[in-house]
């Protein structure tokens, strides 16, 4: 009996928070939980989880006042593409992170670490019209995880 070729993992994740830093936790919670639950490897669900939170805390301290913002997650069997939007000012985001940051700095890191953490970082920023901070990263899983289980 041939075996049915089983339905690809796919989740997609909206969070509309308040504009509070301590929001980025509630954020990196959910994403973290729902990668684990598919059995995406420790160290693939820490870099994401590391890049979502520069991602966020970059556009919550520079893109300006506003009530709230979002982050958007689709996860599926072979990559997770993250949004966090904010419909602030925007911010000039083509100079940054591509030099070399000031390792003894305390801030200025940010963008740099999330280029390093995920395979692609794009900044979509409008003036007065917002900032969207496009994350994505190729997964990968355990051996028992549900995607590794539908691919045998």
């Amino acid at each position: 009996m041939a075996r049915a070729r089983e339905t690809p993992v796919q989740i997609n994740l909206n969070l509309s928070l308040p504009r509070d830093e301590s929001t980025v936790t509630v954020a990196r919670h959910v994403v973290r939980v729902s990668l684990c639950e598919i059995g995406v490897t420790e160290d693939c669900v820490a870099d994401i989880e590391v890049a979502l939170s520069e991602a966020s805390t970059n556009v919550l301290r520079h893109s300006g006042p506003g009530d709230a913002y979002e982050v958007s997650c689709e996860m599926n069997d072979a990559s997770c593409i993250i949004r966090v939007i904010d419909a602030g000012r925007g911010f000039d985001h083509a100079s940054l992170g591509f030099g070399e940051a000031d390792g003894t700095a305390e801030q200025g890191r940010g963008i740099q670490l999330m280029r390093s953490l995920v395979d692609s970082v794009r900044f979509e920023s409008i003036p007065e019209d917002g900032t969207i901070v496009h994350l994505e990263k190729g997964l990968e899983f355990t051996e028992r995880s549900l995607v590794a289980r539908s691919r045998r």
